[in-house]
């Protein structure tokens, strides 16, 4: 008999992997400014990568030595930015085709960056691995190369493959943050959602709520590379053989290290954005794909649907849209990184 955890019923924010607690919010939705889910992530950043498939000249061009001598050039909050990380961000405007003095550019941004990084970890918000390496992974594909030749054109560059997941790890970690804060700070009072109803005729919005359960097949941080490819072929015969969140325990009885949550109820604004088009394409009754995460891999079932219409469902739909439309515009992060920024002690030599 294999060992089974029924843990009781925790928040959806607290029990979904992939980074996806600090991004579980009642406004929550994909393609927000710099939420920087994997989709709008790629998207983002392949526009600037354009140059990636005739490069090659260019980027030879551009390489910057690897072993330069490097000594501290900024200091954000007692955080060192050496002068070798200006001189790899340098090169990676160049990739992205920003003109004008790079160095200075590069200086800049990395001021800005490390700013993130340091509300980031305040914030408790972790990208895990897995979630880097898929954003990695689809960005190569994007651009018709392996994650080898990738690396290959950044490191050609002057830039690097690990250099270039941090840079992606940072950008999603800092959406999270966005959302967070806009969570806290920008959520409607009762009044605007009256008045938000009443400029639509007093009709109230209409979203889904879901009522879900989390399958999770663990795997020790030590054995994921021996243990990934077994553990998913056993979840996935566990999601053919999947009937209805009821049997769920009885099947995972029979199975080693499977963790069985119910999250509840959970309305479609609140869809963390990594499970969100998932959840919304699978039918009552079935699962998610399979996901690899850091505690393993998961599944998501969905066991009942229903339509809700209440003041705080209409909150949770204006608020999404409101943030949609704002990541739509394309900076909704300015204003607080400039909080940021005029608190913060920088120091340059």
């Amino acid at each position: 008999m294999g060992r089974t955890r029924h843990l009781p019923a925790p928040s959806f924010c607290q029990s979904l992997a992939i980074g996806d607690v600090p991004m579980c919010l009642h406004a929550i939705i994909k393609g927000v400014g710099r939420t920087m889910t994997l989709r709008n992530f790629i998207n983002h950043t392949a526009i600037a990568f354009a140059f990636v498939a005739t490069s090659a000249t260019m980027v030879a061009a551009t390489a910057v030595p690897a072993l330069a001598a490097s000594e501290i050039s900024i200091v954000v909050n007692n955080q060192p930015v050496t002068t070798f990380q200006i001189r790899q961000r340098a090169a990676f405007l160049k990739l992205r085709r920003v003109g004008g003095n790079t160095t200075q550019k590069a200086t800049e941004e990395l001021i800005d960056e490390e700013l993130k990084k340091q509300e980031i970890r305040r914030r408790g918000i972790k990208i895990p691995d897995a979630a880097v390496e898929e954003a990695f992974g689809k960005f190569a594909a994007d651009n018709k190369l392996t994650q080898a030749q990738l690396g290959e054109v950044l490191s050609r560059a002057g830039f690097s493959a690990s250099a270039f997941k941090d840079y992606i790890r940072v950008q999603m970690g800092w959406g999270q943050a966005i959302q967070s804060k806009l969570r806290t700070s920008d959520k409607l009072s009762e009044q605007e959602i009256v008045q938000r109803m009443l400029a639509q005729g007093g009709k109230k919005p209409t979203t889904t709520e879901y009522t879900l359960q989390q399958i999770i097949f663990v795997i020790p941080d030590s054995q994921r590379k021996s243990l990934i490819g077994k553990r998913t072929s056993e979840a996935n015969a566990m999601r053919a053989r999947f009937r209805s969140c009821e049997s769920t325990y009885d099947v995972a009885k029979s199975l080693r290290d499977v963790t069985v949550r119910d999250l509840g109820r959970v309305a479609q604004p609140e869809l963390p954005p990594r499970w969100k088009d998932d959840i919304i394409n699978t039918s009552v009754g079935r699962t998610t794909p399979a996901r690899e995460t850091e505690r393993g891999v998961e599944f998501i079932a969905v066991c009942k649907s229903r339509n809700i219409s209440d003041d705080i469902a209409a909150g949770m739909v204006f608020q999404s849209r409101d943030l949609k439309k704002l990541g739509e515009g394309g900076e909704p992060d300015a204003a607080f990184l400039k909080e940021l920024k005029s608190k913060a002690q920088i120091i340059r030599r």
